[in-house]
Order: structure tokens, then sequence, then C-alpha cells
């Protein structure tokens, strides 16, 4: 995203660091996409015993609000009214044996609930 300044344009870094890993699996998640969809959109709604929770679902329109970082497989938003949660964080697809999924390395989290579902700031 850049922001204009009086004489000069300087990009200002993304909210969100996606790794190798998340941005795959990004593309491949696009590849399969709903038809309508635009990329995929990251945001923090209200939920579990901690309060918020990372949700990571289809977009079919975007938000003005939102941050948009361009990933070589796909659009990817952040929602405008969760950045402030997630400045600073590095998202990562892992998959192992028995799970696979976005795992998420918050600087801002204070505290996460047992089970990992979410995370308060």
């Amino acid at each position: 995203m850049m922001i204009m300044t009086d004489t000069k344009t300087r990009i200002r870094p993304a909210a969100v660091t996606l790794t190798p890993a998340a941005e795959a699996r990004i593309a491949k998640l696009m590849a399969s996409a709903p038809e309508g969809s635009i990329g995929v959109k990251l945001s923090t709604p209200r939920r579990g015993c901690s309060g918020l929770a990372y949700s990571v679902d289809y977009v079919t329109e975007a938000d003005r609000f939102d941050e948009k970082i361009e990933t070589p497989g796909g659009i990817f938003y952040i929602d405008g009214a969760s950045v402030l949660y997630l400045i600073g964080s590095v998202m990562d697809w892992v998959e192992d044996d028995f799970s696979a999924g976005f795992v998420f390395e918050n600087p801002n989290a204070k505290g996460a609930c047992g089970c990992g579902e979410s995370f308060t700031v």
C-alpha cells in the first residue's frame, strides 16, 4: 500500500508477513475458490474463551478499509478493524501427520486460551 507524502512516495510495510508456505496455501485456495471470490481475508472476530480468534475466509468484494497484500497466488486482505491486533504478525501454513492449518506468531497477543482457539491483546 502506498502512502503519499508532500514530495515523496513511500511504501508502508504490510501489517502481516506471510511465509512462503502461507503464500503457497493462498495460491492453492484461490485455484479452487468459489466463483466470485477475489481473494482471501484474515479477520479477528470475537470468539473463544480469550476473546479474539483468527478467521481466514474467501472474500467476494473488497472493503475500502481492508489492507490489501498482493501475493503470487492471489490477493490477501486483512480486515481493517483487525489490523491493530495483527501488526507485526507472521502467518504460516503448517502441516503434519495429524493436522494442517494457518499458524500465527502475533507479538500483540498477551495471552491465549489453553486449546489455542483464541487470544487476547
